[in-house]
């Protein structure tokens, strides 16, 4: 074997050693419930009767049992019937497929939304059967409170209104944020979502509106990664909107003024930033939806002084580098030859620049970390935004791209120019991968795809990553139907397998950001680490791309079911842990301080893991007067 760079040996180890431990796991009889102790613990609240049956944290509806409705004054304000949570969720369920085909608005209103207001209503009214139905059908059920439908209910928000859920911070809060924290409810924070509503997935400013996208996050947190639900927190922050009809719409309900810019801005959001980390030291602050402008600005002022991160940057950096590691591995070449991947990119905002810089950084980890592996990392690597492709000669070249910019010298080699064609480029280059994170639907043209049928690559790959879905930059039928059955598709919203006949399928993967957000935020919460480094990140995406087997890869399987999410979750959250310990950044959770943390073994720590994720058991209720 050639002497190859020890850090290519550790990462190729550290997935292979992670396979097998999934392996042997799936293979042993024994399956521990996601139940912790604290769930199973008699809850004290300080009402009842009918007050109890109108808060969702403590309504169980026709769940209560005599003792309880005894107890807490409840006999008589509910039907005598005591049913059980699986009886519940049965007559949710066939009320729900039933109002599924009845539920419209007119013909605007379309079947996903009718879903979504339909569970919304039972998040109202009983937080635990809600979280029991998503996990249960959360492969159904993600699309409706994420991804593509929650841009849909964005884009509708001051219609859809009902009752408050979060937090909104204003540019007319200044100077009160830090005694407005204490209006919130929880003692504990464990996690907190906040967008401006800015970028609204590809849909633009949204303005107060995008408060939806940060609490169908946090659904996702708690379903997945089992994050206590009275411990998260959606924020808005309202700075105002650039876009005109809402600045317009007398239903609008957020500031009716242009955004805030500059130094004005950065000091709403640092001063955000100081109170909830005052009230909440411990918590882990998830950015959302930031327009590119600022995207980079505040993860850089922030992330080396607060447990924060940006899922726009480094979450789909991190979903799109396991996925292209995942097409290495599809192609039956070792993981090895990923620095060798030629990529072209469409898109330089704020998710492309995030990918490109997160695939650099591992191709030049894989070549030995200098700074010559820098520069052939880079090399790899061909950007086309809106003005085309991106050479030295682009002026005004925005300073997250400009490492991504292509030599002349080099570019006129290849028959190419500053601002060359997408299709021009594909044409060219012949890419193995072609990657879009654009927003801008149907971008891979009949022509760009017949281009790639020409890529040097056997088994070219396609990721149409843009959401909502009709801003993917292509459909998986459109790949397959004209590069052929052998490309490798992904999408960053859910599109169904293709049927190729003869018995053959084409798989659409979905590279979704949900496969590491919550281990990354689980994982940082549970180590106690101050920050979220690379590193961290570094392992969550490699763990990722570890889960799938070999014989899943070559059938051209990179991602794994959504109906897996928590198992992912757990392990991506273990490798977060043990990587923050190898960085000397754990402090360590509650009784677990970081000694204690550092001693545990790889199943150990998975176990600590599934230990402190929340499931959605009706806890015994006692009453207690205050």
């Amino acid at each position: 074997m050639p002497n190859l760079p020890s850090q290519i040996v550790a990462s190729a180890s550290l997935i292979g050693r992670r396979m097998l431990l999934r392996h042997r796991r799936l293979a042993s009889p024994a399956a521990r419930c996601f139940t912790t102790t604290e769930g199973h613990r008699p809850t004290m609240v300080h009402k009842r009767s009918i007050d109890i049956l109108h808060d969702p944290w403590f309504n169980k509806g026709t769940a209560f049992s005599m003792t309880e409705r005894d107890r807490l004054d409840l006999r008589g304000l509910l039907p005598t019937n005591v049913m059980s949570s699986e009886q519940q969720i049965e007559r949710f369920m066939v009320d729900l497929k039933r109002l599924e085909v009845q539920a419209r608005d007119g013909p605007l209103d379309p079947n996903a939304l009718a879903k979504w207001r339909i569970l919304n209503r039972l998040h109202d009214r009983n937080e635990t059967m809600y979280y029991k139905v998503l996990i249960a059908n959360i492969k159904e059920y993600a699309p409706i409170v994420y991804t593509p439908t929650v841009g849909l209910v964005c884009q509708n928000y001051g219609g859809l209104f009902r009752r408050p859920r979060g937090m909104y911070f204003s540019a007319e809060d200044r100077g009160e944020m830090m005694s407005m924290v204490y209006n919130w409810p929880a003692e504990q924070v464990d996690m907190i979502v906040v967008t401006d509503g800015s970028r609204i997935l590809g849909l633009g400013d949204l303005g107060v509106q995008g408060i939806a996208i940060a609490i169908g996050k946090l659904d996702l947190y708690v379903a997945a990664a089992g994050i206590n639900p009275q411990r998260v927190l959606p924020v808005m922050i309202d700075v105002g909107t650039n876009n005109e009809k809402l600045l317009e719409d007398p239903i609008y309900l957020g500031l009716q003024q242009h955004r805030l810019d500059g130094d004005e801005y950065i000091a709403v959001i640092d001063e955000f930033m100081e109170a909830v980390f005052t009230r909440w030291p411990n918590v882990v602050v998830q950015f959302e939806d930031f327009q590119s402008k600022w995207a980079f600005k505040l993860l850089q002022r922030y992330r080396n002084s607060y447990r924060m991160f940006n899922d726009d940057v480094q979450g789909t950096a991190g979903v799109a580098l396991a996925g292209l590691l995942g097409a290495v591995r599809a192609q039956g070449r070792p993981m090895i030859d990923f620095p060798k991947m030629k990529i072209v990119v469409a898109g330089a905002g704020s998710a492309g620049i995030g990918v490109l810089n997160a695939a650099r950084k591992t191709m030049a980890r894989m070549l030995g970390n200098n700074e010559t592996a820098f520069d052939s990392a880079s090399s790899q690597f061909w950007v086309v935004d809106a003005k085309g492709l991106i050479t030295e000669e682009r002026e005004n070249i925005d300073p997250e791209a400009r490492p991504f910019g292509r030599k002349v010298k080099e570019v006129h080699r290849q028959g190419l120019r500053e601002g060359a064609s997408l299709v021009e480029v594909v044409r060219e280059v012949k890419p193995d991968v072609l990657l879009g994170l654009s927003a801008v639907g149907g971008l891979f043209s009949k022509e760009v795809l017949e281009a790639m049928k020409w890529s040097t690559s056997t088994r070219p790959a396609v990721f149409a990553m843009s959401n909502p879905t009709k801003n993917a930059e292509c459909t998986p039928e459109e790949a397959f139907s004209i590069i052929g059955e052998n490309v490798i598709f992904a999408s960053g919203s859910p599109f169904k397998d293709v049927d190729l006949g003869n018995g053959h399928i084409g798989h659409c993967n979905q590279g979704n950001n949900m496969y590491l957000f919550p281990g990354i935020g689980l994982g940082t919460l549970l180590s106690g680490s101050r920050i979220v480094s690379d590193g961290m990140l570094q392992a969550a995406a490699e763990c990722l791309a570890g889960y799938m087997t070999e014989e899943e890869v070559l059938r051209g399987v990179i991602y794994p079911s959504i109906s897996s999410i928590r198992d992912i979750t757990k392990e991506v959250a273990t490798a977060v842990i043990k990587e923050a310990i190898e960085e000397d950044l754990a402090e360590g959770y509650r009784d677990m301080d970081a000694r204690e943390l550092r001693k545990l073994s790889q199943e150990a720590i998975e176990e600590f893991v599934q230990n402190n994720m929340w499931s959605p058991d009706y806890p015994c209720l006692v009453f207690k007067d205050n």
